[in-house]
């Protein structure tokens, strides 16, 4: 791992959303997918996963029998971190409102939950049973009433969907779920089938494919983001445990060879004792392969004169999971603008915020958190502006209404007042 000051680092970074081909086979399977429906499906989903999908909607049975082939223990860990994320989110809801005014007008605001969201869980190299939790239970708490999922029929080798994500749809409460992933399935949310209904927001990871797939859907839907690979940012002194600091820099490093770990400190001591902890850790590291790669390309350790600068070099890199390690991490906290999420000290590690402690763990990615929040309640809910204006009202501020339209050259908007000035006996200008 690197040692170079902050000065001598890029800090912005230029990520390519996929190549002309991956930009091509996207757009063509969404365009089949509208105009074939079910049986695009079917055949993108034998040639990409080779599996013959029959019936596409998983069977509550099956959702069922997931629970026998998984450890309880697992369950009962589930169960907990659903619980934290349910509580955290459960603090976001808000309330519509209305302000009346002595005159009679009434301005306010209607809050409401989406109609239907599809949560895509993606399958191939990997299962993420969090995510589920992550993604379908703020959009619960919203009051969402149609959740529904899809993933691949075949998740990292294993015939079939994996029961972990099974167990962990239905304990967030999603039943209604499709065998069916990639591009196509997001084309099948944007657009509907026969099967799969057209949804208002699709949240959830996915591939450069599934990636490409959501930013050209949006518009016909919402979507949560376009994610880029995860990343973490330390900033540490020299009273911070360079074996926590090194672990914590490899729990993102694992995640993907884009993956980018970097920590910032002021202390030499600090910076050489963590470039020798991440050589030793890695060694024995399962992943070590792409943690390498991560490492080698988009990690590094950045010295600064103090903590002063290495805020400034924090706030600059607006990274997804922030970490302070520094003898009073809460004196800190007020300086930090730009992060994803911020773990105070050194027992609040990167994975208690990734699976357990309750706040959600899809956030802004590749500088994205200087204008980006975590997914959050008020990602599925939609906000209708109410104006009621009364006779008074309007005859106190017609004129004023007027001049500005007739600034604008919008006479038809002028007139729209004049004519129920007039009705009301009033001398209109």
């Amino acid at each position: 791992m690197k040692i170079m000051s902050a000065g001598e680092f890029s800090l912005n970074r230029e990520l390519e959303y996929g190549t002309p081909e991956q930009h091509d086979a996207v757009k063509a399977i969404l365009a089949s997918v509208r105009s074939d429906g079910d049986a695009a499906l079917r055949r993108w989903t034998k040639q990409f996963d080779g599996v013959d999908v029959a019936e596409l909607r998983v069977p509550d049975e099956e959702i069922q029998a997931a629970y026998g082939k998984v450890d309880p223990a697992f369950v009962a860990a589930l169960r907990e971190a659903a619980a934290n994320i349910r509580a955290f989110h459960e603090k976001q809801k808000r309330q519509s409102w209305m302000d009346l005014k002595p005159d009679g007008t009434i301005t306010g605001q209607v809050i409401r939950p989406l109609r239907r969201v599809g949560l895509y869980v993606p399958g191939g190299k990997a299962a993420y049973p969090s995510s589920v939790l992550m993604n379908a239970i703020p959009a619960q708490v919203a009051g969402v009433p149609e959740i529904i999922m899809v993933t691949p029929p075949a998740t990292a080798g294993i015939e079939g969907i994996d029961p972990h994500i099974l167990v962990a749809a239905a304990e967030a409460g999603v039943r209604d779920i499709y065998r069916v992933g990639g591009a196509q399935a997001v084309a099948a949310l944007a657009y509907g089938t026969a099967s799969i209904r057209a949804v208002d927001k699709i949240v959830g990871p996915g591939n450069i494919y599934v990636a490409l797939a959501k930013r050209y859907v949006f518009g016909a839907v919402d979507i949560d983001s376009i994610a880029g690979p995860s990343e973490i940012a330390v900033l540490a002194d020299d009273t911070a445990d360079a074996a926590y600091v090194a672990a914590d820099l490899l729990s993102q490093a694992e995640h993907d060879e884009m993956a980018s770990a970097i920590l910032v400190t002021p202390s030499l001591s600090l910076a050489e004792r963590v470039q020798g902890e991440v050589a030793r850790q890695l060694e024995t590291l399962p992943k070590r392969a792409i943690a390498g790669a991560s490492i080698r390309d988009y990690g590094a350790i950045l010295t600064v004169a103090d903590l002063e600068e290495g805020v400034e070099v924090i706030n600059r890199l607006a990274p997804e999971h922030l970490e302070l390690m520094v003898a009073d991490p809460f004196a800190w906290l007020g300086k930090i603008e730009n992060a994803g999420a911020i773990f105070l000290g050194p027992y609040s590690s990167e994975p208690v915020g990734d699976y357990f402690a309750g706040p959600n763990h899809v956030l802004p990615t590749n500088g994205t958190a200087r204008f980006s929040s975590p997914l959050n309640v008020d990602d599925f809910m939609k906000k209708s502006s109410v104006i009621s204006y009364s006779k008074e009202a309007l005859l106190k501020n017609g004129q004023q209404i007027m001049t500005l339209a007739r600034h604008e050259g919008l006479e038809a908007h002028a007139r729209a007042i004049q004519i129920r000035l007039q009705k009301e006996g009033e001398s209109v200008g």
